[in-house]
């Protein structure tokens, strides 16, 4: 009896085994090729990505566009094509492509809630690299800070100061302020203000003023440098001296106008005043 029992259950044993076998055949049958399919598909989508990439990458090389940007596009055209090749391969199964849509909007939503500055970021940095308001080894004031271009990212740009500090400032606090790009042009304006004596004739004041520019290293001709005076101070009469000078020669040629201001007023006998304070005290007999 025993022994017809465990016959029994054997046969049954071999037979779930025989279906579930039966089972996995019938969808090897049914979506195997279907699967090796989609994979061979995206294997060759990958491929295709990365040649993409790097067509787009040698085009804009050869149109000597900005390297930052060239990285960027050809990054995004590879992902748009993987991208397009996943829906397809996707859709090759009954998934409805409206579906994955919706669920791709719904986490992109919540990702952009969750990333919202970075997002910023990243989108200022397109627009930066759009623009072009400034470029690597330009000197901008933006965000706070004065300094040379180093790098232009697509989250941030890194800077470098006069001295040799880095600052790695996020693209949406550039982008949203003014940027002053100082080397833009390459001539400057160096404005040199100076204060006279109320005892010095004004004339030869503007004499004196006019010869201590002459013949500067790195002034330029033209445009024409120009004494100007601009207002009678609380202690001085106050004019400014300007100068053209090439961008890369300003600080150098306001300190040597600066020297020949104080050296020509010095041997013409023209005082520079600083500020006073005249103080009166009124003197009142003792009541009583």
């Amino acid at each position: 009896m025993s022994t017809f029992i465990l016959a029994q259950e054997s046969g049954s044993t071999t037979n779930t085994v025989q279906e579930k076998a039966d089972w996995v055949m019938s969808l090897a049958e049914k979506h195997g090729p279907g699967v090796l399919g989609a994979l061979a598909f995206l294997i060759a989508a990958w491929i295709v990505s990365a040649w993409v990439a790097g067509l787009v990458r040698r085009g804009m090389n050869k149109a000597s566009i900005d390297a930052t940007l060239t990285k960027f596009v050809a990054k995004l055209a590879g992902w748009m094509v993987k991208i397009i090749a996943l829906v397809s391969a996707l859709s090759m199964f009954g998934v409805g492509t409206a579906s994955f849509a919706a669920l791709l909007g719904g986490a992109g939503l919540a990702v952009g809630l969750a990333f919202q500055g970075t997002l910023g970021s990243f989108a200022a940095g397109v627009m930066l690299l759009i623009f072009r308001p400034f470029k690597v080894g330009d000197v901008v004031t933006t965000a706070g800070i004065t300094a040379k271009v180093f790098e232009v990212g697509i989250f941030s740009t890194i800077f470098d100061t006069p001295d040799n500090r880095r600052f790695i400032v996020p693209n949406g606090a550039i982008f949203g302020s003014t940027i002053e790009n100082i080397s833009f042009h390459g001539q400057r304006r160096v404005d040199v203000a100076v204060g006279v004596d109320y005892s010095a004739d004004i004339d030869r004041t503007r004499e004196v003023l006019a010869d201590a520019i002459t013949g500067i290293e790195g002034v330029l001709d033209d445009p024409e440098s120009a004494v100007i005076l601009t207002g009678l101070g609380g202690s001085s009469v106050d004019w400014v001296v300007r100068v053209w000078v090439n961008a890369a020669d300003f600080f150098a040629v306001k300190e040597r106008v600066t020297r020949s201001l104080k050296y020509k007023l010095d041997a013409a006998g023209i005082g520079i005043p600083y500020p006073q304070m005249d103080i009166h005290l009124d003197h009142r007999p003792n009541d009583g």
